[in-house]
């Protein structure tokens, strides 16, 4: 079934949140793998802004049903 041009940019967008979300997971990865020793205050920070960007993008995926 081919997608409408709504559920494109749907999915558009729907990756965009999945991006900020992978961005800040980097950092965090980055931290732990190299500068964990004097990065490691910024971990509470970036974590709590995962939790808030992954709780934006699965209220987006539930507005959605074709996203799951």
């Amino acid at each position: 079934m081919a997608l409408t041009d709504e559920q494109k940019a749907i999915k558009k967008e729907f990756a965009k949140y999945k991006r900020k979300v992978t961005e800040v997971a980097g950092e965090i990865h980055d931290i732990v793998e190299d500068t964990i020793w004097t990065e490691y205050v910024r971990l509470p920070e970036l974590s709590q802004k995962v939790g808030v960007l992954m709780d934006e993008l699965n209220s987006f995926k539930a507005k959605h049903d074709f996203l799951k």
